[in-house]
C-alpha cells in the first residue's frame, strides 16, 4: 500500500494525528480492549460477537472476510428477472414464520414492497430473523428469484442497509448476528490498527517486498479491488506461515539433542509375525516399514506420522513397530484417545501377540489396581490417557504408538515419552494433503498407506432428503432380511454426553417400535459404563443384534465385517472427514456395502454442507476428500485438528500458498530472538488438551 493510499484510508476512518505513528505513538495494549469499548458496540452485540470467537480489537482486526461482494445490479422490485443475481432495496410489510417438514426448523417468509410492487422474501432457519423484521424496516437484499420467492445470499437491514450491491467485503457470521453487523464493528475496530505492531525483521520485509502489517490489515477490511485485497491476505499468510516454520524447526532441533535406543535389524520375532499374518501386507505397508525400519534403528527419537485411509492397514504396521521393542527386550504401548478404540485395538493385537508368546494388557480409566500393577510387566500394553496417568510409569518404553493422535492435547501426547527418549509412531485414519502433512507436521517424517487391500470394495455412498428416509429403510430391512448387520447414527447435536445418550436411546426405541420393529436393535453411547459397551459390541460381532444405533462414539475402531450398512441421520450436520470416518465402519469385509447419507431438504443446506454431501457420494478416497475438506474449510480449521493453538491461520490457505510456504520455509532457519521467535514459541507452547470422548 502507497504512502497516499495509507493516508487516504486511514483519514476515511477518522483516524487523528499523522500516518504513520511514531513509535511512542503506538500503543499496541489496545489491542486487547474488549468490543464494548468501541464505538456502537453494546453489550448484546459483543456476546453475540463471541460466539464467532470474537472477544478483543484484535480479534476483530484477523476476523478475514471470507469474499468480497462485487457490484450487482440494483432494481426495482417489478423488475425482478428470475435466475438473475440482482439487488432491491424495499420496506417490510409483514412477516411470518413458518414450520418445515421435520422438527426444529422454520422459514421466515417476509413481504417486501418499494414503490413499484412486493416480493415475498424466505429464509431458511434463521429464526431470529422474525425478531428483527418488524414492519417498516427498510431493507436490502441480494439474491435471486426461486422456488420460494426472492431467496436472498445477503442482506443488510435498517442503518446497515447499504453496500450490499457495491465492492465490499462479506465476513463470516453466526446465528442471531448479520454479517453486516460483523462490518461496521470491523469499521470501528480499524482505527486501532495503526497499533498494531510489525513481528517481521525490517531486512526480511525490504527483501520479500512486503508491508507493514498494519497496511496489509487495511487492505484486507478496505481494498478498492480485488487485487489489493488478495496483496494484503499474503501479507499476512506469509507471516502466519513463517510463524509455523520457526516454531516447527525448533521442535525438530528439540528432538535432535536427545537419544532413542537403537534397535538394530529387524529379528526372528518379526520373522515369525510376518508369517503368522493371514495375508501379505500391500506394497504401501511394506514401505511404512521400511521407513520405520530406518528411524528405529538410529539413537535420534523417532517421530513419524502414518497416515492410512480408514481400513489401509495401520494397526498391521503400528504393531510391527511394538514388536520391534519386545525383540530387543524393550517395552511397547499403544496410546487410543478412547476406550471405545483402546479395547479395539487390543481385541485386533491381543490373539496375535499370544499366538507368538509376548505379553498384552488392556489399561483404562475402569481398570483396577490389580490389572494396573499387572500391566507394568507386559511386553505391550494398550490403553487410554491411563497409561499417562499419574502413578503408572511403564518399565521400559522403547516405542510409543499414539492413535488418531490429533484428538489429544500436547500435554497427554508428551507424557506418555516424559523421562524417557522412546521411538514414538503417529497414527491417523483423518488423512490430510500431503503438503500440508509436511506443513502441520513438519517435526514429523510422514507416511502413507494411500490405498487399502486390493480385495476391499469401496462402499456405495447415496444422499437423500428425509421425506425419502423411508427408503433407506426399506432397503435397510432387505439387506438385514438376507444376513447383514447395520448402523444407524443418530444427528450431531449441540448437547451434553448425557443429552447425546438419551437421544441415542430414544431413538432405538423409535426404530425397535416402528422401521425396525422385526429386528434386534441395540444402542452405543459414551455415557455406558466399559463393561456394558464390551458386551454390547461382543453381541453386535457375535451377530446377536442386528442394528446399533449410535453416536458418534463409533467414528474410530469399530470393525465389524459383517456390518454392510450405515445411514447417518441429518448428515448435514457433521463435518466432511467425521462423516468419511463413519462410513469406515462398513465395508470392512468382502461383502458389497452402503452409507446412506439422509439430510434435511437441499434448499435449506449451505453451499458448503451440499458440497460435503456430494463428495462423499463421489469418492472414497480419503486423500481427495482432504484436498476438498482443505477448500471447503480452509487451513485453520484443519490445523486445529492436531492442536487448538495451530488453529490461529486465519489467513494463509494451504492449496493456494504453497509459495508462500516454501518462501517460508526457506526463511525461517535465519530467524533471530524476537518477536518472530516468541510468536512461534507461543504457537507450540502447551495449550489445553482437547476432549477425548
Amino acid at each position: 500500500m502507497t504512502s497516499a493510499r495509507r493516508q487516504t484510508v486511514f483519514a476515511s476512518l477518522d483516524q487523528p494525528g499523522v500516518w504513520p505513528p511514531t513509535p511512542r505513538a503506538l500503543r499496541p495494549q489496545r489491542l486487547d480492549l474488549a468490543l464494548d469499548s468501541l464505538p456502537g458496540v453494546a453489550a448484546t452485540t459483543q456476546r453475540k460477537l463471541g460466539k464467532l470467537g470474537l472477544a478483543s480489537v484484535r480479534d476483530v482486526l484477523e476476523h478475514r472476510p471470507r469474499r468480497y461482494e462485487t457490484a450487482a445490479e440494483e432494481v426495482a422490485i417489478a423488475e425482478l428477472r428470475e435466475g438473475e443475481e440482482l439487488v432491491v432495496s424495499g420496506r417490510v410489510l409483514n412477516v411470518e414464520k413458518r414450520p418445515m417438514r421435520g422438527r426444529r426448523r422454520t422459514r421466515i417468509v417476509a413481504r417486501v414492497a418499494d414503490d413499484t410492487a412486493t416480493v415475498s422474501v424466505t429464509w431458511f432457519n434463521q429464526p431470529w430473523l422474525a425478531d428483527r423484521l418488524k414492519p417498516g424496516t427498510e431493507i436490502r437484499l441480494r439474491g435471486k428469484l426461486g422456488r420460494f420467492g426472492f431467496e436472498p445470499r445477503s442482506y443488510d437491514i435498517g442503518d446497515d442497509a447499504r453496500a450490499t450491491a457495491d465492492f465490499a467485503p462479506v465476513y463470516p457470521a453466526a446465528e442471531e448476528i448479520a454479517a453486516a453487523t460483523v462490518r461496521r464493528v470491523v469499521d470501528a475496530a480499524l482505527p486501532l490498527a495503526v497499533h498494531v505492531p510489525d513481528p517481521l525483521p525490517a531486512a526480511l520485509r525490504e527483501r520479500e517486498g512486503l508491508a507493514l502489517k498494519r497496511d496489509a490489515l487495511a487492505a484486507v477490511h478496505r481494498p478498492r479491488d480485488l487485487r489489493e485485497a488478495e496483496t494484503g491476505r499474503q501479507r499476512l499468510a506469509f507471516e502466519e506461515l513463517l510463524v509455523l516454520q520457526v516454531g516447527i524447526a525448533r521442535r525438530a532441533a528439540e528432538r535432535e539433542r536427545t537419544l532413542a535406543p537403537g534397535l538394530g535389524e529387524p529379528g526372528e520375532l518379526i520373522h515369525r509375525y510376518r508369517q503368522a499374518l493371514p495375508f501379505a501386507l500391500t506394497p504401501y505397508q511394506e514401505q511404512a516399514i521400511r521407513e520405520i525400519d530406518g528411524d528405529l534403528a538410529g539413537t535420534i527419537p523417532m517421530q513419524r506420522l502414518l497416515q492410512g485411509d480408514v481400513g489401509s492397514g495401520k494397526t498391521v504396521v503400528a504393531l510391527y513397530a511394538l514388536l520391534r521393542a519386545v525383540e530387543n527386550g524393550r517395552q511397547g504401548a499403544l496410546m487410543a484417545p478412547t476406550e471405545t478404540l483402546a479395547e479395539q485395538h487390543f481385541l485386533t493385537i491381543a490373539d496375535l501377540c499370544l499366538e507368538l508368546g509376548v505379553s498384552c494388557a488392556l489399561l483404562t480409566s475402569s481398570s483396577g489396581k490389580r490389572e494396573r500393577e499387572a500391566a507394568l510387566g507386559v511386553d505391550v500394553v494398550v490403553g487410554t490417557h491411563a497409561l499417562i496417568q499419574e502413578g503408572f510409569e511403564l518399565r521400559d518404553l522403547a516405542v510409543a504408538v499414539v492413535d488418531e493422535q490429533h484428538r489429544f492435547g500436547v500435554e497427554q501426547r508428551s507424557a506418555l515419552a516424559a523421562g524417557r527418549a522412546p521411538h514414538v509412531l503417529h497414527m491417523t485414519a483423518t488423512p490430510i494433503p500431503r503438503t500440508l502433512a509436511l506443513t502441520v507436521y513438519g517435526d514429523l517424517e510422514v507416511s502413507e498407506i494411500a490405498k487399502p487391500p486390493a480385495s476391499r470394495k469401496p462402499v456405495i455412498t447415496s444422499w437423500i432428503t428425509e421425506d425419502r428416509a423411508s427408503e433407506a429403510y426399506t432397503r435397510l430391512t432387505r439387506l438385514l432380511r438376507e444376513g447383514r448387520q447395520a448402523y444407524v447414527v443418530c444427528p450431531l447435536i449441540e448437547a451434553s454426553e448425557t443429552s447425546l445418550a438419551r437421544a441415542a436411546e430414544e431413538e432405538a426405541e423409535r426404530l425397535r417400535r416402528a422401521e425396525l420393529r422385526e429386528f434386534r436393535v441395540g444402542c452405543l453411547h459414551g455415557r455406558l459404563k466399559a463393561a456394558e459397551r464390551r458386551d454390547l459390541m461382543s453381541r453386535f460381532k457375535a451377530c446377536d443384534l442386528d442394528v446399533l444405533v449410535a453416536t458418534t462414539v463409533i467414528e474410530v475402531g469399530v470393525d465389524v465385517a459383517n456390518a454392510t450398512v450405515m445411514i447417518v441421520q441429518e448428515a448435514d450436520r457433521f463435518g466432511l472427514a467425521q462423516l468419511h470416518q463413519l462410513r469406515g465402519r462398513v465395508g470392512r469385509g468382502a461383502e458389497q456395502s452402503y452409507c446412506l447419507l439422509v439430510s434435511r431438504a437441499k434448499e435449506e443446506l449451505t453451499e458448503s454442507a451440499q458440497s460435503r454431501l456430494q463428495a462423499l457420494c463421489e469418492t472414497s478416497d480419503g486423500f481427495e476428500l482432504a484436498e476438498v475438506d482443505l477448500e471447503l474449510r480452509g487451513g485453520g480449521a484443519l490445523l486445529g485438528t492436531r492442536q487448538s493453538g495451530l488453529s490461529d491461520l486465519r489467513f494463509a490457505h494451504l492449496l493456494r500458498d504453497r509459495d508462500l510456504l516454501e518462501r517460508a520455509r526457506a526463511e525461517a532457519a535465519g530467524i533471530e530472538p524476537g518477536p518472530l521467535q516468541d510468536a512461534a514459541a507461543a504457537l507450540f507452547a502447551e495449550v489445553e488438551p482437547e476432549a477425548l470422548a
